[in-house]
Order: C-alpha cells, then structure tokens, then sequence
C-alpha cells in the first residue's frame, strides 16, 4: 500500500478492485477520491464531467 501511495507502483483494475472490496467501497469511489486529492476538485466536477463523457460515448 505505501508503493502506491508514494507512485512507486502502478495498481492494475483487479488490485484497485481488491482495495475497494477491502474498504468496503465501489471501485469508483476510490478513484474519484485519489482524482479530487491529485486535482484538488471537488466531486461533483468529476461527475459532471464523466457524466458528459458517457453520454457522448452513447452518442457514439
């Protein structure tokens, strides 16, 4: 855990899904967590935008 806190390792999906299983929460979460710490943004920038994004994949 403290390879990945100090960016000396890069987590795959399956390890950040084992994280979020072991907090008890939704792989998402945690990323948008470590996106609004690394951004300094607040939630529901990330939402906005991700929002977008899918329905512009809908699009698609």
């Amino acid at each position: 855990m403290s390879e990945l806190e100090r960016g000396l390792k890069c987590p795959t999906l399956d390890k950040i899904e084992e994280l979020a299983s072991t907090m008890g929460i939704h792989p998402v979460t945690l990323l948008v967590e470590c996106f609004k710490l690394r951004d300094e943004t607040d939630t529901k920038k990330i939402f906005d935008r991700v929002s977008q994004e899918l329905a512009s994949l809908k699009d698609s």
